[in-house]
């Protein structure tokens, strides 16, 4: 047995903001595949919060891999959270996921059990840290929140709020950053991004561990299209993702009113099809337009990967990496994204992928002269899967996450 494992054999905590199970949203993909890899080296015990009978429903699928666990249910009204944030001078990110109880199981846990480390994945569990845990603690960020909301006040919404919540958090994920062993972000860009909002970088240990995917489950053979849209004329771009979400929302609309007229302009028969539980009224209103389809949630989102001619990612706010283009990638779909979408994949322009700037014109362009360049779209495709074979397999993403259970620098793995 190797340092690694020994260092971490006794025992982990791991706190979530959300039921690891199902793997069907980008956070609960990363969070599913890190808690698998953490029950590999120690008995793992699992916090976190349930926010739908589907959440609940998978109790006993957490119980099959947790050492123990505690689900609580996160419903407390979002203007609850607001006031408690104003009044205790804290981002509602955190009021949000405030729990009396789950505060108490961490503590009853860390005195009852030998936990050797915390491994906190979102910035909103870091509060349930004890100061004077003398163990070690890994923080997964995955990206830059505080950014976000940052982006979102410069984009004219509820400018105040945002505001305010991009500058507490950002001193929370300083907080954060100091009180850690090691803190991991999601991309190079995402880690260069902290370290300059950081007041001192150099005393943090500021990690990048990359998102994975599963490519035999996102396979081109592994389901068959969605027979509602191959039956019908296209070309069939289609965009996933969970729909309540701000970037999310905002880049269907974009499609929906900017990108689809000109492409129906080219091809009337252009369809566009958005697929992801919780759409929003602005785009439930937007179902009947000429060419739309929401879907809403489907049992399975990979018929409808599948049936594209065309994965649209057209984010003008993106933090991280997509899980949605890796999927798409997998699954060996020509992908048109925006830069944005683009950060943290490695892959290149016209070789992987489509990049174009959020701009309906360029991006059509990209698209027809694909389209009309006979097999373009299928070696795309095949050259885009075979890039997700190669870079993103989860064991290979999660492979540094070892050494930083163990207290091993870069330094020190990279000399090994």
């Amino acid at each position: 047995m190797d340092f690694a494992r020994a260092r971490v054999m006794r025992g982990i905590l791991f706190l979530a903001h959300r039921v690891p199970f199902p793997p069907n949203r980008g956070d609960k993909i990363r969070a599913h595949h890190l808690l698998r890899h953490l029950a590999q080296f120690a008995p793992v015990h699992v916090g976190c919060f349930a926010e739908s009978d589907e959440d609940r429903a998978v109790e006993g699928e957490l119980a099959q891999i947790a050492a123990s666990h505690c689900i609580v249910d996160r419903s407390k009204p979002l203007v609850l959270a607001g006031v408690e944030a104003v009044l205790a001078h804290k981002p509602v990110s955190l009021t949000a996921f405030h729990s009396a109880r789950l505060d108490r199981w961490v503590r009853e846990t860390l005195a009852l059990q030998p936990i050797d480390t915390i491994v906190v994945f979102s910035g909103q569990m870091g509060q349930y840290v004890p100061e004077d845990y003398p163990g070690r603690v890994v923080i997964d960020l995955c990206d830059v929140d505080s950014a976000k909301f940052e982006s979102y006040a410069d984009g004219g919404e509820r400018v105040w709020l945002n505001r305010r919540e991009g500058r507490l958090l950002a001193r929370e994920e300083e907080r954060l950053a100091g009180r850690s062993d090691a803190t991991i972000l999601i991309s190079a860009a995402e880690a260069d991004l902290f370290r300059t909002r950081l007041k001192t970088p150099a005393r943090a240990n500021i990690q990048v561990i990359g998102n994975g995917i599963d490519a035999g489950f996102f396979a081109p053979d592994a389901v068959p299209p969605a027979g509602e849209i191959s039956a019908s004329e296209g070309p069939h771009f289609v965009f996933t993702g969970q729909m309540d979400y701000r970037p999310n929302e905002q880049a269907a609309l974009w499609a929906i009113g900017q990108l689809l007229p000109v492409l129906r302009r080219r091809y009337p028969q252009a369809q566009f099809h958005v697929v992801g539980r919780n759409p929003t009224d602005a785009l439930k209103a937007r179902r009947n337009d000429p060419g739309v389809t929401i879907w809403g949630e489907v049992p399975d989102v990979r018929p409808f990967i599948a049936a594209a001619d065309c994965v649209l990612a057209p984010l003008l706010i993106a933090r991280g990496v997509q899980n949605k283009v890796l999927e798409a990638m997998a699954m060996a779909r020509p992908v048109l994204l925006t830069p944005q979408a683009a950060t943290g994949i490695a892959a290149d322009d016209a070789t992987h992928w489509l990049v174009c700037e959020p701009d309906a014109l360029a991006m059509a362009g990209r698209f027809e002269a694909m389209w009309e360049s006979g097999g373009s779209a299928d070696a795309i495709g095949a050259a885009a899967r075979q890039f997700v074979l190669d870079h993103h397999a989860w064991h290979a993403m999660l492979a540094p996450l070892e050494h930083l259970l163990a207290g091993e620098t870069a330094e020190a793995r990279d000399a090994a």
